[in-house]
C-alpha cells in the first residue's frame, strides 16, 4: 500500500504491520509495530519502523522515522550499479543488475524498497528468513554498500585525468620507433681501392 501525501514530495508504503500481545494480571494488552517505506522515487529511499497501541500511531512513528533516514542510492541507467548481497540477522538479500524492459522482480519489502527508490529494472533474491521487518533492513544493507565507478576510483586512488596526456606520450612514442634511419653502409679497404682511380679520373 503506497500513500503520497500531497505536501509531501515522499511515497510512503506499509510494509508490515505487526499485532503483538502482551500478557498481564488482568489478561492481555495488544501492542502493534509497522514497517514503512519512504522514498521521492529518485534515489533517496529510507525506512522506520513504530510501534503503539493503535494501528495509525505506530504507521505514523514508523513513516517519521523513514523520512529522517533518508539514503541516496546510485543509479545507473535505472538499475544497480552492480551486483551486491545485503544481510541482517538470519535474511540475505541479493540485488542484481537488469537490462532495460526488465521490470522490478521482487517481492515483499524487498519491492517496496526498490519501487520507492525510484528503481525500474533490477533481480532479487531473499535467502534465509522472510521476516519482514529482517529483510528490509537488509535490503538497506546492500543498497548502503552499492558504489558507482567514480567512488571506486576515488577510493583506491586512480585519476584518469592524465589519459590524454599518457596516449599522447605513446603515440609520440610509437612514431620515434616507427622513423627508421637509413643503415651506413662501411666500405671495406678493397672497395675503397677500386673507387679511388676512379675518382682520379674524374678530376682529371
Amino acid at each position: 500500500m503506497m500513500n503520497r501525501d500531497r505536501d509531501s514530495e515522499f511515497a510512503e508504503t506499509v510494509v508490515h504491520i505487526n499485532r503483538v500481545a502482551k500478557v498481564v494480571k488482568g489478561g492481555k494488552n495488544f501492542s502493534f509495530s509497522a514497517v514503512v517505506v519512504a522514498g521521492d522515487g529518485a534515489g533517496r529511499v529510507g525506512y522506520g519502523t513504530g510501534k503503539a497501541r493503535e494501528v495509525p500511531p505506530a504507521i505514523q512513528k514508523a513513516s517519521e522515522q523513514a523520512r529522517k533516514e533518508m539514503v541516496k542510492v546510485p543509479l545507473v541507467g535505472g538499475t544497480v550499479p552492480h551486483k551486491i548481497w545485503g544481510q541482517w540477522g538470519a535474511t540475505k538479500v541479493l540485488l542484481r543488475p537488469a537490462s532495460p524492459g526488465t521490470g522490478v522482480i521482487a517481492g515483499g519489502g524487498v519491492r517496496a524498497v526498490m519501487e520507492s527508490a525510484g528503481i525500474q529494472d533490477i533481480l532479487t533474491k531473499i535467502v534465509g528468513s522472510r521476516n519482514p521487518f529482517n529483510v528490509v533492513r537488509a535490503t538497506f544493507d546492500a543498497l548502503n554498500n552499492l558504489m558507482t565507478d567514480e567512488q571506486v576510483r576515488r577510493l583506491r586512488g586512480v585519476d584518469f585525468a592524465g589519459s590524454d596526456q599518457v596516449t599522447e606520450t605513446v603515440e609520440l612514442a610509437t612514431e620515434s620507433e616507427g622513423a627508421v634511419d637509413e643503415p651506413v653502409v662501411e666500405k671495406t679497404a678493397a672497395e675503397a681501392a677500386a673507387d679511388a682511380p676512379v675518382e682520379e679520373a674524374e678530376k682529371s
